[in-house]
Formats: structure tokens, C-alpha cells, sequence
């Protein structure tokens, strides 16, 4: 028998024996309150929880909460591309217990969240809404975060990116609504963030590495610190660009500061109203920066400290 036709039969043969689940893996998984998860995750057989869903859908498919319910009982650690979404009127609920709600550390991939409520189950010791710390991508749509206790609504470090639009996160009474620390970058747009430590951080804790925020478009009140631009490594840097937002109501409406010589913060501000807050804006440390660029409301607030520094609109 020729070689060429041998590989043939060996393959054909090899994938005649392949497990079923190698060919089983779908590109849209439902879930539902009634729901089994010895299910296929099926529209007409769906599963109950995200774990079993999965492990049914394939890398870039999609995962749908088909009622109102709690689709977790621990932390969603999500390894694949995916996207997670409660279908129109549905509370697709994803609870934090013991842990994140949802935990992404599987490098280069993208994960979508749409129109979920990301909350905590009391007296379990929950902290993140969703943590992730590797070079993957990570966008929330039309959701919302709430409630958490003792840490971040998003955790963001690493070289991660998080995109957040059209969300309100809110009463994050332990932390930030989102905390981007190290190399990670993030974006929100049409959001609120309300009523808990701090809204946006951008932190430079690892050296060599400069953590990004933008914040477009949004409503940030009563919280401790609208936005924080903070370094407290010698090479580390942190900035933060807010644009047709306002921060009102808060501590701290624009907030920059190093922790140790050297470090950079900046928080960049157009556009913008800042009102209402104990302290409109607050520069501490050395080689922290707020750049106006003379087109924001900065008024009616208790004090501030430090000097902002002009910029022309391009």
C-alpha cells in the first residue's frame, strides 16, 4: 500500500475513534432555571450552571441564560473565548461566593459579558465581581455589578483589557468599581459608577509597566475617590483620561499621587464636570500631574490641592 494512502486510512481511522465530545461542542449553550447539567446544553435541553455549559460550547461561541436566575454556586473560571449573555428581560444572575463571581487567568483569549448582574450571596465571603490578570480581553455590556463587600467590582492586572459600556456598577462598599493595577488598560463608556470606596483606579504597582484608564461619557457619585491615578513603584506609571463625564458628590473628585520618587501619575480631564466633591481635585507626591484642557467645570466643590496644569485643545 502506498505511504500517502496508509496516513490517509491511519487518520480516517483515528477520527472514527475520537471521543464524542470532540465533536460535540456547540457554538450557542443554554442554561436555564430548569435546567440539568447532564444536559447538552441545548435549547431544547439546556443546562442548569456555567461550568457544564463550558465545557459544552466551543472557543468564540456563546452562552445563554435563558430566565432570571443564579447560574453559579462558585467562582465561573472561564478558559476559552466565550460570550455570556442573559437573553432580553431575563436576570441572568452570576453570584460571588467565597471568591471572584467570575475568574478569567487563561492568556489570549476574549470574553464577553452581556446583560448580566453580577452580585454577591451573602455571608460567603465574596470579593471580586470579575478578576482577571493575563494578557486576555475582557468587555461587559448592559450589565450591571453590585454590592460587593470586600473587594473590586473588576480586577484588572496583568497585560489585560477591559472595555465597560453602558453599565452601572454600584455600592462596592470594599474596593473600586474597577481597580487596573500593573500593565492593565481599561475603558468605560456610558456607565455609572455609584456609591462605594473609590470608581476608577489606575495603579502602578509593578515596575516597567503603566496602568491605563479612560473614562468617557459617564456618571461617577458618592463614592470615596471619583478617579485615582496612583504609582507607588519607582518605575511604574499610571494615567488616567476622563472625558464628557461628570464626578460629583464624592471625597475626591480628581485624585493623582506617588508613593515613592520617581513613579508618574496623571489624570487628564476634558470636557468635563466636576462639582459637589470635598476636594475637587487633590495632587500629592512628586511628578503627579492633572491636565486641564480648559474646557471642564470645576466648581462648587469644598477644596482643593495642589495645581492643575494647562493644556491646550488640540
Amino acid at each position: 500500500m502506498d505511504a500517502s494512502i496508509r496516513k490517509l486510512a491511519a487518520f480516517a481511522l483515528a477520527t472514527l475513534f475520537l471521543s464524542p465530545e470532540a465533536h460535540a461542542l456547540l457554538f450557542r449553550a443554554y442554561v436555564a432555571s430548569d435546567g440539568n447539567d447532564a444536559n447538552p446544553c441545548t435549547l431544547a435541553a439546556p443546562c442548569r450552571l456555567l461550568p457544564a455549559a463550558l465545557a459544552a460550547v466551543a472557543s468564540g461561541g456563546e452562552i445563554w441564560m435563558l430566565e432570571s436566575a443564579n447560574y453559579n454556586t462558585a467562582t465561573v473560571n472561564i478558559n476559552k473565548s466565550v460570550t455570556i449573555l442573559a437573553v432580553p428581560g431575563a436576570v441572568g444572575s452570576i453570584v460571588a461566593t467565597g471568591g471572584p463571581a467570575i475568574s478569567i487567568t487563561t492568556p489570549s483569549i476574549a470574553v464577553s459579558l452581556r446583560n448580566v448582574v453580577i452580585v454577591p450571596l451573602p455571608g460567603t465571603g465574596a470579593t471580586d465581581g470579575v478578576m482577571i490578570n493575563v494578557a486576555s480581553r475582557l468587555t461587559i455590556e448592559d450589565s450591571l455589578i453590585a454590592n460587593l463587600p470586600t473587594a473590586n467590582g473588576i480586577n484588572a492586572s496583568g497585560a489585560s483589557q477591559v472595555t465597560v459600556i453602558g453599565t452601572t456598577i454600584r455600592d462596592i462598599v470594599g474596593g473600586y468599581a474597577l481597580y487596573a493595577r500593573g500593565g492593565a488598560t481599561a475603558a468605560i463608556s456610558g456607565s455609572r459608577l455609584l456609591s462605594g470606596t473609590g470608581g476608577v483606579i489606575a495603579h502602578g504597582d509593578v515596575a516597567s509597566t503603566t496602568a491605563q484608564v479612560t473614562l468617557t461619557d459617564s456618571f461617577v457619585s458618592q463614592v470615596g475617590a471619583g478617579v485615582f491615578a496612583y504609582a507607588d513603584n519607582a518605575t511604574a506609571a499610571a494615567k488616567i483620561s476622563v472625558t464628557r463625564s461628570t464626578i460629583e458628590g464624592s471625597t475626591y473628585g480628581l485624585y493623582t499621587g506617588t508613593g515613592v520618587a520617581g513613579a508618574a501619575t496623571s489624570v487628564t480631564v476634558s470636557g468635563s464636570m466636576v462639582t459637589r466633591n470635598n476636594s475637587g481635585y487633590n495632587i500629592f507626591g512628586t511628578n503627579a500631574f492633572i491636565y486641564t484642557l480648559l474646557n471642564n467645570h470645576i466648581a462648587n466643590n469644598a477644596g482643593n490641592t495642589g495645581s492643575l496644569t494647562s493644556i491646550p485643545l488640540q
